[in-house]
């Protein structure tokens, strides 16, 4: 636990002292470039608002799963702006001669930062909603009486709607029997007779047709007989 909370204070104590300076900087520049008084302060704060705002707004698309381009350009300008104000400041440039693209630059960021800032707000912020699918409504069918009145409406789900008769698989209609010769008849009765007495079961009418070398679709015919 000790060793997390010094971990904490030392990115804080971090991000204080280059947040201190960064602003500084910034101050410095937009003094030197004629944003006197009030003004000079104004512009740190500005870019430092931008550069969280646009930091925050990324992370929510980012962990979203969609696209943070918008956000990412106003970061990546707020950031542009810390710097340039941290290099300029750093010797390299001469504050007291700033020259004239740069006093245009800075004159011109309060109407960036607003644009860019306005663009963070009014951006949608995303979320993830999980809307339920619309149950199917159902059909009210009313039935005419034969005296004209109309019976109750029956709800008809189409959920449970039965398929049509189309995609119902028919069942297989049963073969009709076939009239054997009595001679044949005869031989079926004696088979089974022989077949009850052997076993004492009823004969199967598809062994007796099999014994009798009839095909198949004399099942029926064969049963119908014993």
């Amino acid at each position: 636990m000790r060793g997390h909370l010094a971990r904490v204070d030392a990115v804080v104590v971090q991000a204080a002292i280059a947040g201190a300076l960064s602003f500084s900087h910034l101050h410095d520049l937009a003094a030197a470039a004629g944003q006197g008084g009030w003004k000079a302060w104004a512009y740190p704060i500005s870019v430092d608002l931008l550069l969280v705002a646009a930091w925050r707004r990324m992370r929510e698309q980012q962990r979203a799963g969609l696209p943070a381009g918008s956000p990412r350009l106003w970061f990546l300008v707020a950031l542009a702006a810390s710097l340039g104000a941290n290099v300029a400041t750093a010797g390299l440039l001469d504050l007291n001669h700033v020259p004239a693209s740069l006093r245009v630059v800075v004159a011109g960021w309060p109407a960036v930062a607003f644009f860019g800032g306005t663009l963070l707000a009014h951006t949608p912020r995303a979320s993830v909603t999980s809307a339920a699918e619309p149950e199917p409504p159902s059909v009210s069918a009313a039935v005419d009486t034969p005296d004209g009145d109309e019976s109750p409406a029956v709800s008809i789900d189409p959920a449970h709607e039965e398929p049509p008769n189309s995609l119902v698989a028919a069942a297989p209609a049963p073969v009709p029997a076939v009239a054997l010769p009595p001679a044949l008849v005869d031989r079926v009765q004696l088979l089974a007779q022989e077949h009850r007495a052997a076993t004492g079961q009823p004969a199967d009418p598809d062994t007796v047709r099999a014994r009798l070398g009839l095909p198949p679709s004399m099942t029926a015919s064969v049963a119908a007989h014993l």
